[in-house]
């Protein structure tokens, strides 16, 4: 019997790196697709690894040629570094549509696009899951862009396509420059580090959590032509997960007011998850103190 076969454009990022990992436990034939290489951190023997950049649809084919037989395609790619305007709206919309139109009429089971919570803009939480949004940064224009060209291949030509709106997604393997990863890592410097008031609530999950939810997409043939958000659906006070961080570190200190709030930035965002777990019983298992413990071990033999 041969093994399913997965393409995860942008393997070599965060979430990229961690369904990797799962996937190969569950006997996945992976291959990723990155601009880069993988960091040292997020390397993983058994994964195929393609450079290229996926905004050149050209190179993109001729990259992925040996690969159309592909069951699965899981798009986390797009440019990170969101102040470049036009890569970051090139990569997330035509990089998507790119991919997607590639493998139009294969044996494609799965096209799961990773899509934002900023696509919903200021709609006030908790947020379902609406196909009609008013997004506000280039970012989350280019990833709503991105599901609705999407959506209109689903229903012409059809294409098996799941799209996924994570919220704030954290753990082991992120870049020090997200907001968990960077308190822990101030805090295990034993810093004193530049945040907002704190006043705001966001809705934390832990990546494994998250990698779980995508593999019951995987598995369940007769979902299709869907949007899911996906948090654990129970916001945190900013300034409350800030302290959980100090108080299991005991180092740090934290310098609230000295970062300001964007224009668009919501004082309150978490999602409304009942869609997720009535149509694939999934539930979120990994809470906000666990999960802090486990990305805290994980930073600490890192650094220390």
């Amino acid at each position: 019997m041969s093994k399913n076969k997965v393409i995860i454009i942008g393997g070599t990022g965060f979430v990229g790196f961690h369904l990797a990992k799962f996937l190969l436990k569950k006997n996945f034939e992976v291959v990723s697709l990155s601009r880069k290489g993988p960091k040292k951190i997020r390397f993983l023997k058994k994964v195929k690894y393609i450079k290229t950049d996926i905004i050149y649809k050209k190179k993109l084919l001729k990259c992925l040629h040996k690969h159309l037989n592909s069951n699965f395609v899981i798009n986390c790619g797009g440019e990170v570094e969101h102040r470049k305007i036009k890569k970051t709206i090139l990569s997330h919309h035509k990089g998507a549509i790119n991919i997607a139109n590639i493998f139009l009429n294969k044996n494609l089971k799965k096209f799961i696009q990773i899509g934002s919570s900023l696509e919903y803009g200021s709609l006030k939480s908790p947020q379902k899951e609406f196909f009609n949004c008013k997004p506000e940064s280039n970012y989350s224009k280019a990833k709503y862009l991105a599901t609705k060209n999407l959506f209109s291949l689903y229903r012409k030509h059809n294409l098996p396509l799941v799209v996924i709106r994570p919220y704030q997604l954290y753990g082991p393997a992120q870049d020090t420059n997200r907001f968990i990863p960077f308190i822990i890592k101030a805090c295990l410097q034993d810093k004193n580090f530049p945040c907002s008031d704190g006043k705001q609530y966001r809705d934390f999950l832990y990546i494994d959590d998250f990698v779980n939810f995508i593999f019951k997409i995987i598995e369940k043939d007769n979902i299709k032509g869907e949007i899911f958000n996906i948090g654990f659906g129970n916001p945190k006070k900013i300034k409350d997960v800030i302290f959980k961080i100090t108080k299991i570190i005991k180092k740090g200190t934290a310098e609230f007011g000295k970062i300001k709030l964007r224009a668009e930035e919501n004082l309150i965002t978490y999602p409304n998850i009942v869609k997720a777990t009535k149509l694939t019983k999934w539930r979120p298992k990994v809470t906000i103190k666990s999960g802090l413990q486990k990305t805290v071990r994980y930073y600490r033999n890192l650094y220390l």
